[in-house]
């Protein structure tokens, strides 16, 4: 994005901060602590679950300094958000019709995530609702 000539002219480096080598470093020691099975297979992908669920969190931080949000960037988060949401259905239907429901880190990083588009949500709805452009607290 910072490369393609059309796109990089709406980057702004003074939002732009938030460290994700940290985010990547944290996801992966985890994954190395908490998995099912110490194997290299089972560490990537608690690692790549782990990650999926911290990754939107440099876009919500971004959105939220800039506190301006246009149309299409919210209906993008929302909709992601929205997406996750529907992970959490689809678990608690598996928990109920599965003789032995496994895969309990996907569960937990799923209502992690879910969990950080919340105050989106709220806001998001509060726009809609009031047929107001998107506007998220500094």
């Amino acid at each position: 994005m910072r490369m393609h000539r059309v796109v990089k002219r709406s980057y702004d480096k003074e939002l732009d901060t938030f460290r994700h080598h940290i985010l990547i470093v944290v996801c992966f020691g985890v994954a190395l602590f908490i998995n099912e099975k110490f194997t290299l297979q089972e560490v990537v992908w608690a690692f790549s679950i782990y990650l999926e669920a911290v990754a939107i969190l440099p876009q919500l931080v971004m959105l939220q300094r800039s506190g301006n949000v246009d149309n299409l960037t919210g209906q993008y988060v929302f909709l992601l958000g929205g997406y996750r949401a529907f992970y959490i259905l689809n678990w608690i239907y598996r928990y109920f019709v599965e003789p032995r429901f496994g895969r309990w880190i996907s569960v937990i990083s799923g209502l992690l995530q879910t969990g950080l588009y919340v105050d989106f949500f709220y806001y998001y709805f509060l726009s809609w609702k009031n047929n107001a452009k998107l506007q998220l607290p500094a």
